[in-house]
């Protein structure tokens, strides 16, 4: 059974930083697409940042233009987590975070594709960030 499980989320002032983790356990494959996700009441679910988890896609990363030079998604294969750093922090990244992992054999071509929660199979319970002013 697939499991993810996140955690780091907080309280923050603006300009201020935190790093999420999600621990991935069960995935009986490799390599895959991995991914950040938020949402924000009464918004819908936005993709932040997604790597090739593994090694072997050869550093596929996306981001979000929301966070280009802020958020840095990266992965520790030996302890089979995802991390996701978030500095400059702005109240309007106030959000409940996912972590996502697609299926394998999921081919994310450009950013529009793998920014996409309909490309992911499994998702963590979340984590929320609130970044007051």
């Amino acid at each position: 059974q697939v499991r993810l499980v996140e955690s780091g989320g907080g309280s923050v002032q603006a300009g201020g930083s935190l790093r999420l983790s999600c621990v991935v356990s069960g995935y009986p494959y490799r390599n895959y697409y991995m991914a950040w996700f938020r949402q924000a009441p009464g918004k819908e679910r936005e993709g932040v940042a997604v790597i090739y988890f593994g090694g072997g896609g050869g550093g596929i990363v996306y981001y979000a233009d929301s966070a280009k030079g802020r958020f840095t998604i990266s992965q520790d294969n030996a302890k089979n987590t995802l991390y996701l750093q978030m500095n400059s922090l702005k109240p309007e990244d106030t959000a409940m975070y996912y972590c996502a992992a697609a299926s394998p054999g999921v081919y994310l071509p450009n950013s529009a594709t793998a920014l996409s929660p309909y490309r992911y199979t499994y998702w963590g319970q979340g984590t929320q960030v609130t970044v007051s002013s």
